[in-house]
C-alpha cells in the first residue's frame, strides 16, 4: 500500500509541506482544488513540482466544469512538463467548489463529459468537446515544444462516492478516490460498482487500478481517550468535511454513503442548518464552534485511523486485502507538518 497526503492548496504553503512528505517518505501529494476557498490548485502545483524530485502529485480533486474540460487537460500537462511520470489527474463533480456557490455538483452526465474529454486529450486523441450549444473535435495543437507534456502518461482517477460515478471511474478512469472511507465491507461493496463499470464498457482494469481514500489518522498516546481534545483538534475537521458533504447530500435529496448515515441525526442536521451559509468556510481546518459534540467516539472509530500503532496497521492490512492501494491524509490547517512526521515514522515506515 502506498500513503499520502492531502493539501488545502495555499499558494505559500503547500509546496513546502510537499517537500516535507517528500523528505519524509510518503509517496503522493495532493492538492485541493476549491476556487472560493483555497489558492489555485495548479499553481500551488507547479511550485511543489519545482520543489521536489520523486514524490507524485496530483489533483484531489479537480472540479467539473468550474474550467471547461480542456483547460483541466491543459493545466495538468502543464504540470507534467515540469514532473514527468509523477502527476495524476484526480477529478470529481465538486462538493465545496459548486456548493460554495450556492449550486450542485454537476450532473454525471456532464461528468462523463469532463473526464472523456480531459482522456481523449491526455491519450493524444481528438475528442468531442460541448459548450454554449455546439460540438466540436478537439486537439492539442502543439505537444512538441515543451509547452505540455502527454508523450508521459497521466492518470486519471475519479473521485466517486455513490454508484453511478464509481461505475464511471470504471469506464474511464485509471483510479478511484473515495473520502474517509476505512470500512472494509463498504470498500467492497463500492468496488463492485466499479468493477460493474469495467464490465459496461468491456475493458480491462489499468494495471494497477489505484484505489484511495482520503481521511485521516492519529496515534493514540499511552492512556489516551479516543476523543481527547488532542485527537479531536487532529482529526475532527476532516471527519466533519465527510459529515458536512453526507449532510447536503441528505439535504438536497440525493444519496448518502451507508457509512455516513447514522451520524446525520435530527439534532445534528438542525444544528448545520443554522450555519448553511458558513458549511464550507472551516473546509478541513478547524470545527465550527460546538461542532466537536458531533466528533462521536463512533464516528471517531469509523471516519479515521485512529488507535494504537498496532490497531491503525491492522485496520490498513484488512483495506489493501479489500483493494484500497493507496492511505492519503488530510490534516488540519495547523497541524500538518506533525501530522505527516507522525503517520510517516508511527505507521507509513512501520510497514
Amino acid at each position: 500500500m502506498e500513503f499520502g497526503v492531502s493539501f488545502q492548496s495555499h499558494i505559500g504553503r503547500t509546496f513546502k509541506h510537499a517537500m516535507l512528505a517528500e523528505a519524509v517518505g510518503l509517496d503522493q501529494a495532493w492538492f485541493i482544488d476549491s476556487q472560493l476557498i483555497a489558492s489555485d490548485v495548479y499553481a500551488c502545483m507547479t511550485l511543489a513540482a519545482e520543489h521536489t524530485e520523486k514524490i507524485g502529485l496530483g489533483t484531489a480533486i479537480t472540479v467539473a466544469d468550474t474550467r471547461v474540460p480542456p483547460v483541466i487537460a491543459h493545466s495538468i500537462a502543464t504540470i507534467n512538463q515540469l514532473a514527468p511520470t509523477r502527476v495524476t489527474l484526480g477529478i470529481g463533480a465538486g462538493h465545496t467548489a459548486w456548493r460554495s456557490m450556492g449550486m450542485p455538483p454537476v450532473t454525471i452526465k456532464a461528468f462523463r463529459h469532463n473526464i472523456e474529454v480531459c482522456k481523449g486529450l491526455l491519450a493524444g486523441e481528438s475528442p468531442d468537446f460541448t459548450a454554449r450549444g455546439k460540438t466540436h473535435a478537439i486537439s492539442f495543437q502543439d505537444t512538441e515544444n515543451g509547452y505540455i507534456n502527454i508523450h508521459d502518461p497521466i492518470p486519471i482517477y475519479v473521485a466517486a462516492s455513490h454508484p453511478r460515478a464509481q461505475s464511471v471511474a470504471g469506464e474511464l478512469g485509471d483510479g478511484v478516490i473515495t473520502i474517509s472511507l476505512l470500512d472494509p465491507k463498504v470498500l467492497k461493496a463500492n468496488l463492485k460498482n466499479v468493477t460493474r463499470g469495467f464490465t459496461k464498457a468491456n475493458r480491462q482494469p489499468s494495471n494497477p487500478f489505484g484505489v484511495v481514500t482520503v481521511g485521516i489518522s492519529c496515534v493514540l498516546r499511552a492512556g489516551e481517550a479516543i476523543n481527547s481534545d488532542r485527537v479531536l483538534t487532529r482529526v475532527g475537521p476532516r471527519i466533519a468535511v465527510a459529515l458536512h458533504y453526507a449532510y447536503e447530500q441528505l439535504k438536497q435529496g440525493r444519496e448518502v454513503p451507508s457509512f455516513m448515515q447514522n451520524f446525520l441525526t435530527k439534532e445534528y442536521c438542525l444544528y448545520m442548518d443554522e450555519r448553511w451559509e458558513d458549511i464550507h468556510k472551516t473546509h478541513s481546518r478547524h470545527l465550527h464552534p460546538g461542532e466537536e459534540k458531533f466528533i462521536s467516539p463512533d464516528a471517531i472509530k469509523s471516519m479515521s485511523l485512529t488507535g494504537t500503532r498496532k490497531e491503525i496497521l491492522e485496520r490498513l492490512d484488512a483495506l489493501a486485502r479489500a483493494g484500497l492501494t493507496q492511505f492519503a491524509i488530510s490534516p488540519p490547517w495547523d497541524h500538518i507538518e506533525e501530522s505527516i512526521i507522525e503517520f510517516a515514522t508511527e505507521i507509513a515506515g512501520r510497514r
